[in-house]
């Protein structure tokens, strides 16, 4: 038992911050009896924790390891810099935060769900990971599922599903199937920068397109125009909507807030170009962040309406688990002058707290500034005249082709005769 002892005592850290002592665990592996003889004081250790460099083009300010991992990893310097400490003018000389790629081979591919407070049961999302880098992102924690980080890591490390299509061509061909309208864009966007070369959801888009079954897909990027030959062809036999993610019109504020995703711009000219094309498109003003971006509802709305959006939505910021400190990491770096006003908003809506997960409250958020948004937005709805036509997605059209049906028996066929070899 001393022997375990002294192997926790030296598997800690003790390492400096910018607000003063903290102590750090790497590992410790104690069971829950030796876990009570942890040692008091641990010893110093010498090296200093230093901030993550600022990476250009990236929402997060840090990689912190995820709520999963039993070590934490702590940036330092060998002390070769001039003048013995470190300069962050050092890191200008630091190659940039390159996006990598991974091959997801996942053997499923619709994800279902029993949310009662979402208008879906059933999505399709062709990443994990989104390199758009909003730092409100409520999709980050899922990255700590894979040993990754919810920061930089969920917006720099991708897994893309190259059999996508052809798993869902047989998902749809199974007799058990029902269907039902698919979402995409729910988790992570599927139109994201690696899509323009990887074009894994335009694929996965031919394959409803070839079964008549009903899609809604959200997204922030002006890519999905690229898809409206596909889009366009199923909206006329009312198999397709699109919604537009629009967070500010502040060009300044989504180009730290949301990097990689389209202009504010853009995503408006997106907006014209889908309805121009016959196709269904709303607007999400989402998420409003009262005290930063909320102010600018009304606007948003009638730009996108200007745009020929005919139906609108929004939600209220959402920071489960990590995202909280990632969110306001990020706030106190890019808005100092308001970060105490907003966290004291955000906790106004959340009951005190900065998040709440409680189904029918987690959306829009409780209390006085939540109800004022929520008249505000059915105010503004009203007087542009959104929402005034429901779309309902036609499920009757729903068909299995030959060539998926054929395919089906094939594969079934060969795995009977895998099974006797």
């Amino acid at each position: 038992m001393e022997k375990e002892v002294d192997k926790g005592r030296d598997l800690y850290r003790d390492h400096k911050t910018q607000q003063g002592a903290q102590r750090v665990i790497d590992s410790f592996p104690f069971c829950s009896k030796t876990r009570a003889m942890r040692p008091k004081v641990p010893p110093d250790y010498p090296d200093d924790a230093i901030p993550e460099p600022l990476h250009k083009g990236r929402g997060a300010l840090s990689n912190e390891t995820s709520r999963y991992d039993t070590e934490k990893r702590i940036r330092t310097t060998d002390g070769w810099e001039q003048g013995g400490s470190p300069d962050p003018a050092d890191d200008e000389d630091l190659p940039p935060l390159r996006t990598t790629l991974t091959r997801d081979a996942t053997r499923t591919i619709l994800a279902r769900n029993t949310s009662p407070d979402i208008p879906f049961d059933r999505s399709i999302n062709p990443y994990r990971g989104c390199e758009h880098g909003c730092i409100y992102c409520f999709a980050r924690p899922t990255h700590a599922y894979l040993g990754l980080s919810p920061g930089l890591d969920f917006e720099t490390r991708i897994l893309f599903k190259p059999e996508a299509a052809k798993l869902l061509s047989a998902e749809l061909a199974s007799p058990k199937y029902r269907c039902d309208v698919i979402a995409m864009g729910t988790n992570t966007d599927p139109y994201q920068p690696v899509e323009r070369e990887l074009k894994v959801t335009r694929q996965i888009l031919r394959v409803l397109s070839d079964f008549n079954n009903p899609v809604g897909i959200v997204t922030k990027n002006h890519l999905i125009t690229r898809d409206i030959d596909i889009l366009a062809d199923m909206a006329k036999r009312n198999l397709a909507e699109v919604f537009l993610s629009v967070t500010t019109l502040d060009r300044d504020l989504a180009r730290t807030m949301e990097p990689r995703a389209s202009t504010p711009r853009k995503r408006l000219d997106a907006i014209r170009l889908l309805s121009q094309a016959g196709i269904p498109t709303g607007v999400m003003s989402a998420p409003m962040i009262p005290g930063l971006n909320d102010h600018e509802m009304e606007a948003i709305l009638e730009a996108s309406r200007d745009a020929g959006a005919t139906r609108a939505g929004y939600t209220v910021l959402r920071l489960p688990l990590e995202i909280k400190e990632l969110f306001e990491e990020w706030l106190r770096v890019n808005r100092p002058d308001r970060a105490e006003r907003v966290l004291s908003l955000i906790r106004q809506m959340r009951g005190g707290a900065l998040y709440q997960a409680e189904f029918g409250t987690r959306m829009k958020g409780e209390g006085p500034i939540a109800q004022l948004l929520s008249a505000r937005f059915a105010a503004a709805v009203k007087r542009l005249d959104l929402n005034r036509v429901r779309y309902r997605l036609d499920t009757l059209r729903f068909s299995v082709p030959e060539s998926a049906r054929t395919a089906l028996v094939d594969a079934k066929r060969d795995s009977r005769q895998m099974r006797l070899l």
